[in-house]
């Protein structure tokens, strides 16, 4: 054990030769001894006390993993100061499991649980997947409005314009929240950017299921509709920074693939369940989101950015798996970083250089083209949708026009890194435009033709095809693309306005669409 200075106490002579050796370091020894002994020893023998034992088992366990794999690591290791680097507005703002504490020195904390996790796709995967339950709840609201419209109507005694206006409102809150998205994430990360968008949600959620009165479904609305805003902005951000070059496409694809999830639960559910408890279901992805960003390691590229070098490379180091070499990878960031850091913050007027105009207007008209397209406004009222096109079962036709969604997303999922961006975007412009058109063409037939039997049920199957072909083709790009695009293409000097522009420019458009 260690006395309060630090310096090694041999407690006996097979003891006291452990500890010489370990002094060089444990992975000296590890061949030595059985793993068995190995391991207990190694616990042991660092701590100063059974109380420091106890405490401080999760690190010790990361500790022994590191030994055992060759790693030395650094005792004296702390923040690197620099000057002209921001520093954080809450230094540890949502905690982490692999979070480095200590007074002179750094230890990961509860890395043994990280120990399983070999494979950077796997890692980046778990975080990806936990992050998703945002975009779930994004998809949630979206779709609540479908299956819940003649029952909130009937129970509430609302006209048919103040439940659009309910529909409608969830934009208007995501727009407040797309304009504090950007300045959220970055001064106290992605991870507490989410963690501050889950409150309101799940407030939002609790007001709607209790309200009486209209008053009340448009305060809820509007709260869950600023945690939507910036859960829009950050999660597409955070899974591009911490995902593998390899795997990005993929992975940032995961966030349209919940959105997709969340519509078709609210659809599912929507059928079976009153409203009010739908409303009470409807703040489980934000309640089981928040004990979950403590499970994650925060951003790699903003821990940089906020110069917490020592958690920067342990985050990448998680993510990419204790094997791997981070060593070609830190250095980009820090490059990356580096080269941001030098640059002069960029006034508004710069905006119109080149360099600055172009990915700007990619982004937000990608994003802006995505809502324009009507997905939002057939997704809110698909039930009513199918009813004027004839249907009886609107509600069944309205959940497997979700399930559909998901599928197709899917598949894209798989395709983003292989077929590429452009050429996906390409297909899916082409097949959403014709298949609107078909849409249009066999909803102005039905109104305006002499009905018969025969001539409204093609006309219902041909909108029927053309609202499936229009969802898949869709899914194929414009749903996933834009905001992996726009986290990807943004200058880091603009990333957070231009991204909080963009977002809330998506939701603007989406206001207008529904």
């Amino acid at each position: 054990r260690r006395d309060k200075s630090g310096s090694f106490i041999s407690v006996g002579l097979g003891q006291n030769w452990i500890i010489l050796q370990l002094r060089h370091g444990l992975s000296q020894i590890r061949h030595q001894l059985p793993a068995d002994l190995f391991f207990p020893l190694s616990l042991l023998l660092l701590s100063s006390s059974p109380s420091d034992l106890v405490a401080t088992i999760p690190s010790r366990l990361a500790w022994f993993r590191l030994a055992m794999n060759g790693g030395g690591g650094d005792e004296s290791g702390s923040d690197h100061e620099g000057s002209g680097t921001r520093k954080p507005l809450l230094l540890k703002n949502t905690g982490s499991w692999y979070r480095m504490v200590g007074s002179s020195s750094r230890q990961i904390v509860g890395a043994s649980s990280m120990a399983v996790l070999r494979e950077s796709h796997v890692s980046a995967l778990l975080c990806t997947l936990i992050v998703a339950l945002g975009p779930i709840q994004f998809g949630f609201t979206c779709g609540f409005s479908s299956p819940t419209q003649d029952a909130m109507i009937r129970d509430l005694g609302l006209s048919i314009s103040q439940f659009s206006a309910f529909g409608s409102l969830s934009n208007v809150g995501a727009m407040v929240g797309a304009i504090a998205s950007g300045q959220m994430a970055e001064h106290i990360g992605r991870k507490g950017s989410l963690m501050i968008a889950a409150i309101p949600n799940i407030i939002g959620w609790l007001a709607i299921s209790f309200a009486n009165d209209s008053s009340f479904l448009y305060m809820g609305r509007l709260l869950e509709g600023f945690g939507v805003g910036v859960i829009s902005y950050t999660v597409p951000v955070y899974i591009a920074e911490i995902s593998p070059q390899s795997t990005r496409g993929a992975l940032g694809s995961v966030n349209q693939l919940s959105i997709t999830l969340g519509i078709f639960l609210a659809y599912v559910l929507g059928m079976f369940v009153p409203w009010r408890l739908l409303a009470v279901l409807g703040t489980l992805p934000c309640t089981l989101l928040i004990p979950g960003l403590f499970f994650i390691p925060e951003s790699p590229r903003w821990l940089a950015k906020m110069n917490l070098m020592d958690d920067f490379e342990t985050s990448l180091q998680v993510l990419r798996g204790f094997e791997t070499d981070i060593t070609a990878e830190v250095n980009d960031i820090k490059r990356a970083v580096e080269s941001a850091n030098k640059k002069a913050t960029v006034r508004f007027q710069e905006l119109n250089q080149k360099k600055y105009r172009t990915p700007l207007l990619i982004g937000t008209g990608l994003l802006v083209l995505q809502n324009l397209c009507g997905i939002n406004g057939i997704l809110f009222y698909a039930s009513r949708i199918f009813r004027a096109a004839g249907f009886t079962n609107s509600d069944l036709a309205t959940c497997a026009l979700g399930a559909i969604q998901v599928l197709a997303t899917g598949v894209t999922t798989s395709l983003l890194d292989k077929a590429g961006r452009r050429m996906l975007l390409i297909i899916s412009t082409a097949g959403t435009t014709l298949s609107l058109l078909a849409v249009s063409v066999a909803f102005f037939l039905k109104d305006n033709l002499p009905h018969d039997s025969h001539s409204d049920y093609i006309l219902s199957m041909v909108s029927l095809v053309a609202l499936v072909a229009y969802i898949i083709t869709f899914s194929f790009g414009m749903g996933a693309i834009p905001w992996l695009i726009m986290s990807e293409i943004l200058p880091v000097g603009i990333k957070s306005f231009a991204g909080s522009f963009a977002t809330l420019a998506n939701m603007l458009t989406s206001f207008g669409v529904t």
